[in-house]
């Protein structure tokens, strides 16, 4: 997901795209922390949310200053908002947020890849 949100970042668009794979990615890793840590998966769609439950089982998480919310709202926004034409810097800031959640997260699941 994450390699997706890449791609199409790194050509002409849509960028509504990559702000769609950038928050599956973001959600994929924070319920890879909750599983691993045997805590049942909500099923809620909200990276705040997810975060929060995350951080209470792993401490070492620094996800507090990350826009999951903006992040969040992509996941909607890209399916059912004809409205939502994101620019490639609004897809730019979708990917680095969901890369930042990578790195937080990456290191708790290794050796598994994260792409």
């Amino acid at each position: 997901m994450i390699s997706d949100a890449r791609r199409t970042l790194a050509s002409e668009g849509p960028y509504d795209t990559a702000c769609f794979h950038a928050r599956q990615a973001a959600e994929k890793y924070l319920k890879a922390v909750l599983a691993l840590r045997g805590h049942a998966i909500p099923r809620t769609h909200d990276l705040e949310e997810l975060a929060q439950s995350a951080v209470r089982l792993e401490l070492s998480l620094q996800l507090a200053d990350l826009e999951l919310g903006e992040l969040t709202s992509h996941g909607v926004d890209s399916r059912y908002d004809v409205e939502f034409w994101p620019d490639r810097e609004t897809a730019a800031a979708a990917v680095a947020v969901a890369e930042a959640t990578r790195s937080q997260v990456a290191p708790l699941v290794s050796p598994s890849p994260l792409d």
